[in-house]
């Protein structure tokens, strides 16, 4: 397979999660909770996919890290505490390398601190599903369509003493995968649109040692993408969740001298999306579902019960050494239960920095079962990172 299964182009949304989908249905239902995997499908999943190699580098954790440009993604709320007063990020993640060469995302993002409490902050993502060739239920060819989404998202966050601080932002979403296809089924499909927001917040406290070192405690909270449902067709009574999700973080810093300093941290994820129900019968009464009532109901609605609810939530674990602030080596582990999707990886990256530059890479290493191919399997990606204006 050199290309994406431009049949299934129609399925809209379901475009960007045909890897994960294929995967999961191959795992053997006797090792599934009631006999089957029961994974949590959303609209424009490109809204998790980390954007900045520093993180990716760390298993995907960054909640609580250190902020920098990219934590207008992880937590909006670390911005007023970075050391410098601006700062602007670029990063290239290729997606789907060993079956396409033209599907990537693409990451701007940045910050300014107006002054020594207020910051802002924008970025924009932009993913490309490269060119897909569309067919009808015949089989008849109705052309080539170049699928893309992007989300433009602009911040504010403010310190509310000098260890909390708090963040909001919001977020408008284009997802554009198959519009103007008319699979003869007696429906045209169009963009999706959204508006969400996201509410974090950050504490974070410093200790210093009598002999000039430092250790410090940081914790974060973000919910984030709290929107409207999506739809791809003219009044769709089937309206899809966004990626709504609940990220709690933790980080400790030591730094014994000067020249080192090294940061252990770990995220916890949760999808504030109901679970799918045991049957096709209760589908109807899920689509029904509001944004709201879906947010509470995501912590108590799996059939699985209390053992189904805790595997829906994803960790991360990363590590971070710096020697002198010039040179980084990361690393990190990304788990997911094999009954919600099964992406588990090893990370590995690098970072560099000089004057006011800087230049992260990171690795993925897939590990697990085996069964799921995560979309970055042995990919390296890429951070451009520029700071500017003095250190507060």
């Amino acid at each position: 397979m050199t290309r994406l299964n431009a049949i299934a182009a129609y399925l809209s949304f379901f475009v960007s999660l045909l890897p994960l989908m294929s995967a999961a249905q191959q795992i053997d239902s006797n090792t599934s909770i009631d006999g089957r995997v029961n994974v949590i499908n959303t609209a424009v999943p490109f809204l998790r996919i980390s954007p900045d190699a520093r993180s990716g580098a760390m298993g995907d954790a960054g909640v609580a890290i250190t902020p920098d440009a990219n934590s207008i993604y992880w937590n909006l709320s670390k911005i007023p505490f970075a050391s410098q007063s601006g700062a602007l990020s670029v990063t290239y993640t290729p997606w789907l390398t060993q079956l396409v060469n033209d599907v990537y995302l693409a990451d701007l993002s940045g910050y300014k601190q107006l002054d020594e409490t207020q910051s802002i902050a924008a970025s924009l993502r932009y993913f490309s599903l490269g060119n897909v060739q569309f067919y009808d239920f015949r089989g008849m060819d109705q052309g080539q369509f170049h699928p893309r989404e992007f989300a433009i998202d602009g911040g504010y966050a403010r310190k509310l003493s000098d260890h909390w601080g708090l963040g909001i932002a919001l977020r408008y979403i284009y997802s554009n995968l198959a519009s103007g296809y008319n699979p003869d089924n007696g429906s045209t499909y169009k963009a999706g649109q959204a508006v969400a927001g996201d509410v974090s917040t950050y504490y974070t406290a410093t200790v210093e040692n009598d002999n000039g070192g430092s250790h410090t405690w940081s914790f974060g909270a973000a919910i984030t993408n709290v929107g409207n449902k999506i739809s791809y067709t003219n009044g769709a009574a089937q309206k899809n969740f966004l990626p709504t999700n609940l990220g709690i973080g933790g980080a400790y810093t030591t730094q014994p001298d000067e020249y080192n300093k090294i940061t252990f941290t770990i995220d916890l994820n949760k999808l504030l999306v109901p679970t799918p129900p045991k049957d096709s019968a209760g589908l109807a009464n899920y689509y029904d579902i509001g944004v709201v009532e879906g947010i509470f109901k995501s912590f108590g609605d799996a059939p699985g019960g209390l053992k189904e609810e805790l595997e829906e939530i994803t960790y991360s674990i990363g590590v971070e050494y710096w020697y002198n602030d010039l040179f980084a080596v990361r690393g990190g582990y990304f788990h997911e239960s094999k009954y919600k999707g099964d992406r588990q990886y090893f990370t590995a990256g690098l970072g560099l920095k000089y004057n006011s530059f800087g230049l992260n890479f990171s690795y993925l290493v897939p590990s697990g079962s085996g069964i799921q191919r995560n979309p970055l399997s042995n990919t390296l990606r890429f951070s451009l990172l520029f700071d500017f204006g003095k250190k507060q």
